[in-house]
């Protein structure tokens, strides 16, 4: 490693990315159980040997689909999300919540529930960790393409009123820089989206 020249830390290169190092756990206590996260904590036991409590929140990780039409617009679903107070606009998406599923087959279902869709083409966008200083949730997001129509799904819930728009990709990806989409899916898909198109 070399240090920076003239400020605090290493320079670094294509090697900098995350590593597989895990702390030790002294202790592990569960506080919430439900069929979608459990929310604990667990007593860490630094390299010096010192230890330290830190919540974790553990759900079962989620999905989401950036579905592209042939005329390369991409679908946006608009629904209540009650933690934020507002209806907000994101990607198809959902949670691993089928036992054994993996995460493809749950971006395949999500796309039919949420959009009424199936897609001939798939691949990984990318995978992120959604909030690595308390959850352990990890997201996929998959690009889609090659869209045809599936049967209408019977929405519940939230997703009873939801609104699906197609959007030219562009306008989207602005959307998402200025702030008028602020999920964090959402707009880390449509960054690897456009990255890819390099």
């Amino acid at each position: 490693m070399t240090a920076h020249p003239s400020l605090p830390g290493d320079l670094g290169g294509a090697e900098v990315g995350d590593s597989a190092q895990e702390w030790r756990v002294a202790s592990r206590t569960s506080h919430y159980e439900s069929p979608y996260l459990s929310v604990g904590v667990d007593v860490i036991v630094a390299p010096d040997g010192s230890e330290h409590g830190r919540v974790v929140v553990r759900p079962h990780g989620a999905v989401g689909v950036l579905a592209l039409d042939d005329a390369d617009r991409v679908l946006l679903v608009e629904q209540y999300r009650h933690a934020q107070r507002q209806r907000m606009v994101e990607l198809p998406a959902g949670t691993l919540d089928v036992e054994g599923e993996e995460p493809l087959e749950a971006a395949r279902r999500e796309l039919g529930e949420e959009a009424d869709l199936a897609a001939a083409d798939w691949s990984t966008l990318l995978t992120l960790a959604a909030t690595p200083g308390y959850s352990s949730e990890r997201w996929t997001v998959y690009r889609a393409t090659g869209l045809s129509v599936l049967p209408t799904h019977e929405r519940e819930a939230e997703e009873a009123d939801m609104q699906q728009w197609w959007v030219p990709f562009e306008t989207a990806l602005e959307a998402a820089l200025t702030g008028r989409i602020a999920d964090a899916m959402t707009v880390a898909g449509l960054l690897a989206e456009s990255a890819r198109r390099r």
